[in-house]
């Protein structure tokens, strides 16, 4: 059933990978020395997202999500190979991920052909939709309050778009177990007690992922109702709304305070950094900008030095991007064994 599902994955790329399985060794050594991924698939995505015509922006987001995913990808390999994923949890953790990061930059296929916006303010906010009346209803009256800077609205649209992708996150993973639940159901031939056990185990611990994702949700949509109707407040914690969440999570759990605490700083230091690369990710907007510019006056000598910039805006961007997400994953997976320390 894994397998179907990494197929599927790869038939809403641009193209088959062409001999070979998913992760044909002779398939994906060809391509690593001139790709940027080692895994073809990743690859593909890569390529897509250039076709499309993502912005510079979106496209650095992009990278990181895929370095973090073929970083993981190649561990889970070595674990397969070790006997260690035998229920296919893991795997079906980075599958469901995939789908995710596919359907954020449009690349599953449902939004071809779009006009990308990036998130940064233009002619008020870029709206790509928030896909839910309610936080439509929300943004709109925050928008219209004159309670918000232009900067706290730039905030707010973070939070109500972070909202928005657990959302489709929660709906994916739900999806992902009822199929699961369902070939359980269909199954013709009565599985060994052993079997039976690890199944329902493995549907157990979808079923607490579910839960604490639900519950996420539901703190994270209370938040913006609040923030919507009263403004920030100045002397709250965090700003982040990745930060924040981590935050409501953490004093869900058994923690210390001495843990809270040391937590709490640990917090304060990756929100700076994500502070860091947002102002990288503005720097490279604005170099793309002028890099589109000078190319239409022919100034070579003027367009060399732009380039040069760009491409050392779009690797620094790159690189702290794949910080961020990796300090999130190790962030997220600390505090989410708290919760689950909480279950038992």
């Amino acid at each position: 059933m894994a397998a179907v599902g990494w197929l599927l994955l790869a038939l809403l790329l641009a193209g088959a990978e062409a001999g070979g399985g998913l992760y044909s060794r002779e398939a994906n050594e060809a391509a690593a020395s001139a790709a940027e991924f080692r895994l073809v698939r990743l690859n593909q995505l890569w390529e897509k997202a250039q076709r499309v015509g993502l912005p510079a922006v979106r496209l650095a987001e992009l990278h990181s999500d895929l370095r973090l995913q073929e970083k993981d990808e190649l561990s889970w390999k070595k674990l397969k190979a070790a006997g260690l994923d035998e229920d296919g949890e893991r795997e079906a953790r980075l599958r469901r991920r995939l789908e995710v990061t596919m359907t954020k930059y449009g690349l599953s296929g449902k939004k071809e052909g779009q006009q990308w916006e990036t998130n940064h303010i233009k002619e008020g906010f870029a709206q790509d939709g928030l896909g839910d009346p309610r936080l439509e209803k929300l943004w709109n009256k925050a928008k219209s309050s004159g309670k918000f800077s232009e900067e706290e609205l730039e905030r707010l649209w973070r939070e109500f778009q972070h909202h928005k992708e657990k959302v489709h996150e929660y709906n994916i993973l739900l999806e992902t177990m009822s199929r699961t639940e369902d070939v359980h159901k269909n199954t013709i031939d009565r599985p060994a007690e052993e079997e039976n056990a690890a199944r329902q185990e493995l549907l157990h611990r979808k079923h607490s992922e579910l839960k604490e994702q639900l519950h996420s949700i539901n703190q994270g949509f209370e938040r913006l109702r609040k923030v919507s109707h009263q403004g920030y407040d100045p002397a709250s914690d965090f700003e982040e709304p990745r930060v924040i969440d981590l935050w409501q999570l953490a004093q869900s759990t058994n923690f210390t305070e001495q843990e809270l605490e040391s937590l709490r700083e640990e917090l304060k230091h990756f929100e700076a950094k994500v502070e860091k690369h947002q102002h990288y990710q503005k720097q490279l907007e604005i170099s793309h900008q002028k890099l589109r510019h000078v190319e239409g006056t022919g100034d070579k000598e003027h367009l060399s030095r732009n380039k040069e910039k760009y491409a050392l805006l779009e690797e620094k961007t790159k690189e702290l991007g794949y910080k961020v997400k990796k300090h999130l994953q190790d962030l997220s997976s600390r505090i989410s064994r708290g919760l689950q320390h909480n279950e038992l």
